[in-house]
């Protein structure tokens, strides 16, 4: 079975979403990185998901979402907009916190299950994982998610220790 197949399968999927959403990037000519599990994914040991998220110019995200509107059902929130397709149980959640723009020039083309994407670098992958564990307003488990995210980080690249906060340093220190 192909990567691709896999996560369609996992998500449930009779359409491939996430090919279809990389087309019209493509076609619309909006820039765009992978980050989240799925970019930790593109530099550790693979872990199955059903979460997409990337980050878009912010340029484009108009031009996307006008066109994404055809195809997905969209949902705005204070710092994301979310993609869903009725026929996937995948989540594309794309991040418009303006933090994320600066990793999408150093993004670095990566197959990840089969799909060629643009992945943010390795140090923006934890960079974003790192921002996203210590957001003490998401959810725990999804912040426990962001923690494991990191050590699988750590775990294959040990050098980027030295780049954690402090904070992290401890808790990792005491696993």
């Amino acid at each position: 079975m192909t990567g691709k197949k896999f996560i369609n399968n996992l998500a449930n999927g009779s359409v491939d979403v996430i090919q279809r959403l990389l087309d019209m990037l493509e076609r619309l000519k909006v820039d765009y990185c992978v980050i989240g599990g799925l970019a930790v994914n593109a530099y550790a040991e693979p872990v199955a998901s059903l979460d997409l998220d990337l980050v878009i110019t912010l340029s484009g995200t108009d031009t996307l979402l006008k066109e994404a509107e055809r195809f997905f059902i969209v949902e705005k929130f204070p710092h994301s907009i979310n993609l869903k397709h009725p026929k996937s149980d995948l989540r594309i959640q794309i991040q418009t916190d303006e933090r994320y723009q600066n990793f999408i020039p150093k993004a670095i083309e990566k197959n990840v299950f089969g799909y060629k994407l643009k992945v943010a670098a390795l140090e923006n992958v934890l960079q974003g994982k790192i921002w996203a564990y210590l957001d003490n307003e998401r959810r725990k488990s999804k912040r426990q998610k962001d923690l494991a995210d990191i050590m699988r980080l750590v775990e294959t690249y040990p050098g980027l220790y030295s780049l954690l906060p402090e904070e992290i340093k401890v808790i990792i220190s005491q696993l």
